[in-house]
């Protein structure tokens, strides 16, 4: 399933409450069609550009709500029900390109090669110096007499 972000554009007069039912009816859709919700983020108020007109005036606040999914690409005939909420401004659905998951972040040809990892850290035994005659004990020097 592709990963998806919704992206809700509230009108400013929209209270909390109001607001988490919508997302919350949004989720429970998405769950109904075997998708996943993974992450719900609120920009809060955003001062717009230009006023988007409405049935009730013209607004140039609102509060910007962002829904991240895996879900079957038929979500975006499924949620056109968005279009008749009349808490929202706007909404956008984007899905999200080349995003990659577990092991496809490594490449093909060494997905599960695990060569290009050094298997344990150099050797202690390889001493460059040659100063262990130091630490060499005499077998008289420890009898006792």
């Amino acid at each position: 399933m592709p990963p998806y972000d919704c992206m809700l554009l509230f009108k400013p007069t929209v209270k909390k409450e109001a607001l988490i039912g919508l997302v919350a009816r949004i989720g429970k859709h998405i769950c109904r069609r075997n998708g996943v919700v993974t992450e719900v983020k609120s920009f809060g108020s955003v001062q717009l550009g230009y006023g988007v007109k409405k049935l009730d005036g013209r607004f140039y606040q609102g509060q910007l709500m962002q829904v991240s999914m895996m879900a079957t690409p038929e979500i975006n005939k499924e949620l056109h029900y968005l279009n008749k909420e009349d808490k929202l401004l706007r909404w956008l659905l984007v899905k999200q390109r080349n995003t990659k998951f577990g092991l496809e972040f490594m490449d093909d040809e060494g997905r599960l090669e695990l060569s290009r990892f050094p298997s344990k850290p150099d050797d202690e035994d390889d001493d460059e110096d040659g100063d262990d005659k130091e630490y060499e004990v005499n077998e008289e020097e420890n009898k006792v007499n």
